[in-house]
């Protein structure tokens, strides 16, 4: 098994090297050494570790924070914060570049190989569920009408028609696409799913609601309640005006 590439940022040399011994003992492999932001950005973009390991105050004016952000744009590579400033202001700007993790010094040799471990499988899930959802849109995109779409269902995806669709439910940071007898949990988000449906089959009636319109039994108050199926929906306060003028009132 191919050993994991780390690179280490950090500008004290004493502690570089304690980091870089600590490292070799639980197997991981140095791949380069910065002490500064730009090097650090140089080395990541060059050696492409697994990971990095990243002092926050660094020699020069940029940052490891600024080192993460620039690293960031170009770069998949999960970063891990080193830093004795563990006050509110430091944290804040930490997690304003979404790390992988975050360990306070001083360290012990545990909390490096703990940080790692979670931290690469961590971002291989991320990855595998971006990869999922870049396969499905790939798909959905490919199709040549869109009377019907793929979800990932366990280990496969599955074809749906949209006629059989009811409706669409946001969830935090997925998507449930409802059927009759089915529900399928999705990566995605309202908006794009909305991008993808038949505009003249299915309106958005409530932020986090997508229906199916020849699917609506009857509205009642502000509510709908779907045919063959007991739900009630939520009509959201922006969204009546443009289902009455869509619906077929007597």
């Amino acid at each position: 098994m191919a050993k994991i590439d780390v690179l280490v940022v950090e500008d004290e040399s004493i502690v570089a090297k304690d980091i870089e011994l600590t490292l070799e003992k639980f197997g991981y492999k140095v791949c380069g050494v910065a002490n500064n932001a730009d090097d650090a950005i140089k080395l990541a973009k060059s050696k492409k570790p697994d990971v990095v390991l990243m002092d926050v105050m660094l020699q020069g004016e940029k940052t490891g924070i600024d080192a993460a952000e620039e690293i960031g744009k170009d770069l998949s590579i999960p970063v891990i914060y080193l830093t004795a400033n563990t006050d509110s202001d430091t944290v804040q700007k930490v997690k304003m570049t979404q790390p992988f993790g975050f360990i306070a010094k001083p360290f012990k040799e545990v909390d490096i190989n703990t940080a790692i471990e979670i931290a690469l499988y961590k971002h291989s899930k991320e990855s595998e569920v971006k990869n999922e959802r870049d396969m499905l849109f790939s798909v959905v995109e490919n199709l040549e009408s869109q009377d019907a779409f793929f979800v990932k269902s366990k280990s496969r995806f599955l074809k749906i028609k949209a006629e059989d669709l009811y409706y669409v439910e946001a969830l935090k940071d997925y998507v449930v696409v409802n059927t009759r007898d089915a529900r399928y949990t999705i990566h995605s988000t309202m908006k794009q799913i909305e991008s993808k449906l038949p505009k003249d089959q299915f309106m958005r009636v409530h932020r986090s609601y997508i229906v199916r319109l020849d699917k609506i039994f009857a509205i009642e108050y502000s509510n709908i309640r779907m045919d063959d199926i007991d739900r009630v929906i939520p009509i959201g306060g922006s969204y009546k005006d443009e289902l009455q003028s869509t619906l077929n009132y007597l």
